[in-house]
């Protein structure tokens, strides 16, 4: 009996350190300002990131197997007696698990949005005068996943039973030959998270 066990595994780890450049304060204060002045304070945040998984796992298996038994035969004997071959028997077994996981990019879009902070304050301002406050936030994040799985699986089976034969005797016997056989189980499963 032949059994094989074959996993391949890949899996893609982003590092969390490119959240830290998301989170960003912006504070800003006026006061104090004479009539009729103009006072604004904007404050702007783009947040950019762009991540590219490629994940190729290729798994092959190939089986030969052969099982053939051996000839029997009985002949030019007076008496004759019995002749048996044994069995002959091949077996395997291919388990095969794949799998891939991207997931820990999303742990990314809640780095984006936490841990900024804006304030803004306009006070004591002159009569007539004109405050504005602007504060903007911008993300993006661009995820693209490329999975490639292969699995191959190739079984070759051969199986011969050998030659009985009784001649040529004033009394034969018997001659038997023996089974021969082939098994072959294959499973494979695969994973993709993204």
């Amino acid at each position: 009996m032949k059994k094989q066990l074959l996993r391949a595994a890949a899996t893609t780890v982003l590092g969390l350190s490119l959240t830290t450049g998301f989170a960003a304060a912006a504070t800003g204060d006026i006061s104090n300002t004479g009539p009729s002045s103009s006072n604004k304070i904007h404050s702007s945040l783009t947040n950019k990131a762009t991540v590219t998984n490629r994940n190729t796992v290729k798994a092959t298996n190939t089986n030969y197997q052969t099982s053939k038994t051996g000839s029997a035969e009985v002949e030019h004997n007076t008496t004759g007696g019995d002749a048996t071959s044994g069995s002959a028997m091949n077996d395997n077994s291919l388990d095969a698990s794949v799998s891939i996981d991207n997931s820990s990019t999303t742990g990314m879009l809640g780095g984006m949005g936490s841990g900024g902070s804006s304030s803004a304050s306009i006070d004591t301002t002159g009569p007539n005068s004109r405050n504005t406050v602007d504060s903007s936030v911008r993300n993006t994040l661009t995820v693209t996943n490329t999975n490639n799985l292969t699995v191959s699986n190739s079984n070759h089976q051969t199986a011969t039973s050998g030659n009985a034969e009784v001649s040529g005797n004033t009394s034969g016997g018997s001659a038997t030959t023996g089974d021969a056989s082939n098994s072959n189980s294959s499973s494979f499963d695969l994973s993709v998270t993204n």
